[in-house]
C-alpha cells in the first residue's frame, strides 16, 4: 500500500497541462518555470488529496462506529448538507469573513448535523441495516433542498454548486493550509481509537465497561464534523469516500478501529490521488469534477457492498 501510495503521489506531481518533468526541473533550474508550478499547484494539490483522502475516510470510519452501521458517512447522514447550509449562510450574512470563520461556521452547522442525525437514529424502533443509511439520506435531501431554496432566493446558487462538485483544480499555495486541521483530527481519531471499537458495540456494553459513552460519542461527533468542514472548505463534496473505504479495510483487516485507521488513512488517500489522475487525464487537457469520478466508482463499490452483506445476511 505504501508503495502504491507514492506511485499515485508521484504521478499527481508530474500530470498536468504545464510541463513539469525531471528534465525541466533539471534544465530550467529553481527560478524556472517548471519549478514555480511544481511549488504553487502541484506539491500543493497532492498534500491536499492526500489529506482529504485520508481524513475522509477516517472519518467515515468514525461515524460508522458511532452509528454501529456500515453503510453511513458524513456525505449521506446529512452532515456535509448541514455543514454547506452553515457555510451559504456565512457567505450571504457576512460576505467578508476570513476562511478560518467560515470554516468554524460550517463546523458548527455540521456539528448540529451529527446530534440531530444521531437523535433520529435513536428513536428509530428497528435497527436494520437498511434503514439507518434511508434515514440519513432523506434528512440530507431534506437539508439540501433548503439549502439550495436559500440559495436561489439569494442568487448564491453558483457558490452552492461550486461547493457540490468537489475539485481540486483551484488548490494552491496558500488555499489548502486548513487540512491540516482535518489531519489533527484524524490524528485524534487515532488517540482515541481503542474508545471508539468499544462504543462500537453499543451504549451499555460501554458504560458497563466503565467508559464514559456520552464523552466518546461527542469527541467522535468534533472529529467528524471539523473534518468534513475543513474538506467542504477547501474542496467540494466529496462523496461515498467515507463509505466505501472503511468497509473495504473491514474486509480485509477486521474491524478492530486502531489496526483500521491507518489502513484506512492509506487506502482512502491512494483511492482519491487515483480519482484525480483518472478527472485530469480521461479529457485531456480538460478536467471533470472529481466527485463525478468518485461518485461513479464509489456508488458501484457501495452497491457491490449492499448486496454482499444482504447476502450474507440471508
Amino acid at each position: 500500500m505504501g508503495l502504491l501510495l507514492v506511485a499515485l503521489a508521484t504521478a499527481s506531481v508530474f500530470v498536468g497541462v504545464s510541463e513539469v518533468t525531471p528534465a525541466a526541473l533539471w534544465t530550467q533550474g529553481r527560478d524556472g518555470q517548471a519549478a514555480l508550478v511544481l511549488v504553487t499547484t502541484r506539491i500543493p494539490r497532492t498534500l491536499a488529496l492526500v489529506l482529504v483522502g485520508a481524513a475522509l475516510a477516517i472519518a467515515g470510519l468514525i461515524m460508522q462506529m458511532l452509528v454501529r452501521n456500515r453503510f453511513v458517512e458524513p456525505s449521506t447522514t446529512g452532515v456535509t448538507e448541514f455543514a454547506a447550509l452553515g457555510l451559504l449562510l456565512s457567505l450571504a450574512t457576512a460576505p467578508g469573513l476570513p476562511v478560518a470563520a467560515r470554516t468554524g461556521i460550517a463546523a458548527v452547522f455540521g456539528l448540529a448535523g451529527t446530534f440531530l442525525f444521531l437523535r433520529i437514529v435513536r428513536a428509530v424502533p428497528s435497527r436494520q441495516l437498511v434503514l439507518i443509511p434511508l434515514v440519513g439520506i432523506m434528512l440530507s435531501g431534506v437539508v439540501g433542498a433548503v439549502t439550495t431554496f436559500i440559495a436561489l432566493r439569494l442568487d448564491l446558487l453558483q457558490s452552492l454548486q461550486q461547493w457540490a462538485q468537489g475539485s481540486f483544480a483551484t488548490v494552491m499555495a496558500g488555499r489548502y493550509e486548513y487540512l491540516w486541521l482535518a489531519a489533527a483530527m484524524a490524528a485524534l481519531a487515532w488517540i482515541a481509537a481503542d474508545r471508539f471499537s468499544v462504543i462500537g458495540l453499543g451504549e451499555e456494553f460501554a458504560t458497563n465497561l466503565g467508559l464514559n459513552y456520552r464523552r466518546v460519542q461527542a469527541t467522535g461527533m468534533l472529529i467528524v464534523a471539523v473534518i468534513t468542514a475543513c474538506v467542504l472548505v477547501t474542496a467540494g463534496t466529496v462523496p461515498f469516500l467515507g463509505l466505501v473505504v472503511p468497509n473495504v479495510v473491514s474486509l480485509l483487516v477486521g474491524d478492530h478501529v486502531r489496526r483500521s485507521i491507518p489502513w484506512v488513512a492509506a487506502l482512502g488517500a491512494a483511492f482519491l490521488l487515483a480519482c484525480d489522475l483518472v478527472a485530469r487525464t480521461v479529457r485531456f487537457p480538460y478536467e471533470i469534477p472529481l466527485s463525478v469520478v468518485v461518485g461513479l466508482i464509489g456508488a458501484v463499490l457501495f452497491l457491490w457492498l449492499l448486496l454482499r452483506r444482504g447476502a450474507r445476511a440471508h
